[in-house]
């Protein structure tokens, strides 16, 4: 079962805890540390998204550069530059944003959302943050001739090659597929294999799309969330670091040697996640910085001063 891994503490009160699972493994996907139920498949929702980049190029995505590769991967915050890249994508391969399928939305960026209400504007597919990987299937399905108007479904050549892709990397086969917020098929992993999938990607040589999508993550911290993410914040404080988020408190990583993470939230909130990677990124020896420092304890605010902080349970990772 899963335990007690964050608290949240104001004017010295414990005012609530987090629980959840995570997991550490060596270079050689050996557990360093295990608390609650790392081998329980549950849904990585946009943790995903690596794996599902390296089965595009796979099948045959050919960006045009690292901004569109990172673009694949990304859960981005519908800022302009985000949604830029993506428009480029679909208008390079010859469609347009009506053949996005993913559900329309406002940017989550807080700006980028009050100048589209601002003027006037709507929902838009590009906006939601999983068009970056929606445009990229499109984009491989044009160029294979295969259906336009039924990527989303299971039985769709892209999805059986993400399906074949994720098993491959993760080394781990379940059959209980479910939907994700965006409309294509979510695959369930246990945090285990999740944190194993991110030592493949890490570790590849040069020249293979494993690698390719891991030198995007890297390259373009940015550009694969947005401004104020915790994947931009975190990657911007440790060099070499590949990781990606994904919904209701799921973050999953590895450092360049291989040495990997994986954690859940049980109850999904964000601001438990930032504290509880950082410490486990602790255990892995990465260098202590202040950028670090700041992201492993948040601030509890009351009246705009900090009256509180959110952390790690003391002695829980052990």
């Amino acid at each position: 079962m899963s335990v007690e891994l964050v608290e949240v503490v104001r004017s010295g009160v414990r005012e609530c805890v987090h629980r959840g699972s995570a997991v550490l493994l060596d270079p050689n996907g050996e557990p360093i540390l295990a608390v609650g139920e790392v081998h329980t498949p549950l849904y990585p929702r946009s943790a995903n998204k690596p794996m599902q980049a390296v089965a595009m190029l796979r099948a045959g995505f050919e960006p045009a550069d690292s901004r569109e590769l990172a673009l694949a991967t990304a859960s981005h915050h519908g800022e302009p530059a985000h949604v830029a890249v993506v428009h480029e994508l679909l208008r390079r391969t010859g469609l347009d944003e009506h053949r996005l399928l993913c559900p329309p939305d406002l940017p989550a960026d807080e700006v980028a959302r009050a100048r589209i209400l601002s003027s006037g504007g709507l929902r838009r597919s590009i906006f939601m943050n999983c068009s970056g990987k929606h445009a990229a299937m499109l984009a491989v399905c044009s160029a294979r001739g295969w259906p336009l108007d039924s990527y989303l479904e299971p039985a769709h050549p892209i999805q059986r090659t993400v399906l074949d892709t994720v098993e491959e990397l993760a080394g781990e086969i379940e059959s209980d597929h479910g939907i994700d917020g965006c409309g294509l098929p979510t695959i369930p992993l246990s945090l285990t294999a999740l944190a194993r999938s991110f030592t493949v990607l890490a570790t590849a040589p040069a020249g293979r799309p494993e690698r390719a999508v891991a030198d995007a993550i890297r390259e373009h911290p940015w550009l694969i969330s947005g401004t104020g993410a915790d994947d931009a914040r975190l990657l911007a404080a440790v060099p070499g670091l590949i990781c990606k988020t994904g919904a209701d408190g799921i973050h999953a990583g590895a450092l360049p040697d291989g040495s990997a993470f994986a954690l859940k939230i049980d109850d999904g909130h964000e601001r438990a996640r930032l504290p509880l990677t950082v410490a486990l990124l602790a255990h892995l020896n990465v260098e202590w910085t202040e950028d670090l420092a700041e992201l492993a304890a948040p601030p509890v605010l009351g009246g705009g001063a900090r009256v509180g902080t959110i952390r790690v349970i003391p002695g829980v990772l052990r």
